[in-house]
C-alpha cells in the first residue's frame, strides 16, 4: 500500500520544526475522544495515534472512549469542548457524514459543530465467520455463506459495530445485490460485537479489519471476503467483490474513511497546526508499520478545506447507501 502524504514541505527543515515546537496552548493533555468502545477499529487507531501524536503536541494525549448510538455520544461531546485545541476525536464517515440520514435526530449537525481536521487513514471491511461454524455449515466460501442463507432464512446473523456504520450498510447492500438472507444485529461498536461472534452468539461479522485480523491469524475466524472491488496486501488471498460477479456483486466497492475534527471554532491556524502534527505522525514508519498489517492505509488531507471538499462531494453516496439499507432511528 502506498502511504499518501500531500504536505511536501512537512520535513522541509527548521522552518517546520519551529512551528511545530511553538504550540504553547498545546503543550498540555490533550483528550483525543474515541465514539465507541475499547477494542473495536477506532479505538485500535486512536490508540496508535495518540502515542505518536503527544509529542509532536509537545504534551500527553489520552484516549477517552464514549460509545453509543453509532458514535453519536462520543461526537456529541466533542462538539461541546472548548474550541481550543485540547479536545479531538476520531471520527469515521459515520459520524461525518451517514448519521445525520440515519437518524431523525441527533445531539449534533456535523455541518455546523465540527471542525474537520485531516483524514488519518481508509479501509475496507471483512466478512469473517467462527471457524467451527463455518467448518460445520459447509462454507468454504463466500458463495457458499451466501448460498446457505438463502436455503435457511434468518439463520445467520451477523453481528455489526452499530446501525448506520460501514458494517451495517455493507451488508444490507450485499443483501441487495445477492439475495442473501442474514440478520443483521447490531451492538454499541466492533469490541462487542467481536466477542459475541467469538462466543457464537452471531455467526459472522462483515466489519472493519484491525481488531478481526488477530482472530483470523489464530484460526478463531475464518475470512471470505472483502468488501472492496479489489483484493488488499492485509489477506492478499481473500477474494473481492469484483470476483463475486456472478452473485451481482461485481460493482460493490465497500470503503470508509478516518479522520481527526475538533469542535466548531476552532481557528483556521489552529486546525492547520494540528493537521501538520497528525501528517507528521502518520508519516512516522512505525505507524505505517502497524496499521498497514491490520488493513488501514494510512493518508492524509492536503488542508482541512481538502477534507471539508471530500465530505460535501461523498454526501449524496452515502446517502444512497442509507436508502438502499431501509434503517431509519427515531
Amino acid at each position: 500500500m502506498t502511504l499518501r502524504i500531500d504536505r511536501r514541505a512537512l520535513l522541509a527543515g527548521s522552518a517546520a520544526v519551529a512551528t511545530l515546537s511553538a504550540l504553547p496552548a498545546l503543550a498540555q493533555t490533550t483528550t483525543l475522544i474515541v465514539p465507541y468502545p475499547p477494542g473495536g477499529a477506532v479505538d485500535i487507531l486512536g490508540r496508535i495515534l495518540a502515542e505518536k501524536l503527544g509529542p509532536r503536541l509537545g504534551g500527553q494525549v489520552v484516549v477517552e472512549n464514549r460509545g453509543g448510538a453509532g458514535g453519536s455520544i462520543g461526537v456529541a461531546a466533542l462538539a461541546k469542548a472548548e474550541p481550543d485545541g485540547t479536545t479531538l476525536g476520531v471520527l469515521n464517515v459515520t459520524q461525518l457524514i451517514v448519521n445525520k440520514y440515519l437518524y431523525a435526530s441527533l445531539p449534533y449537525d456535523p455541518d455546523r459543530d465540527l471542525a474537520p481536521i485531516s483524514r488519518v487513514a481508509t479501509g475496507t471491511i471483512l466478512c469473517v465467520a467462527k471457524a467451527d461454524v463455518a467448518k460445520e455449515r459447509g462454507w468454504k466460501s463466500f458463495r457458499d455463506l451466501i448460498a446457505w442463507s438463502k436455503a435457511n432464512p434468518d439463520q445467520v446473523r451477523m453481528g455489526s459495530s452499530g446501525v448506520g456504520t460501514i458494517s451495517h450498510l455493507g451488508i444490507e447492500l450485499v443483501k441487495a445485490k445477492s439475495g442473501a438472507s442474514i440478520v443483521h444485529v447490531p451492538y454499541k461498536g466492533g469490541g462487542p460485537a467481536l466477542v459475541d461472534l467469538l462466543g457464537g452468539v452471531v455467526e459472522i461479522m462483515f466489519d472493519v479489519i484491525p481488531a478481526l485480523a488477530p482472530h483470523v491469524k489464530d484460526g478463531k475466524l475464518v475470512a471470505l471476503a472483502v468488501g472492496s472491488r479489489e483484493r488488499i496486501a492485509a489477506f492478499p488471498e481473500v477474494p473481492s467483490m469484483k470476483e463475486l460477479a456472478d452473485l451481482g456483486l461485481g460493482e460493490v466497492d465497500v470503503q470508509t474513511w478516518y479522520a481527526v475534527a475538533g469542535p466548531k471554532g476552532l481557528s483556521d491556524d489552529r486546525r492547520t497546526e494540528l493537521a501538520d502534527a497528525l501528517a507528521e505522525a502518520v508519516a512516522d514508519p512505525q505507524v505505517k508499520a502497524r496499521l498497514e498489517p491490520a488493513g488501514f492505509t494510512p493518508v492524509v488531507d492536503a488542508s482541512p478545506a481538502d477534507l471539508e471538499k471530500r465530505i460535501a462531494d461523498e454526501n449524496p453516496m452515502w446517502k444512497e447507501l442509507v436508502r438502499i439499507s431501509g434503517a431509519k432511528i427515531e
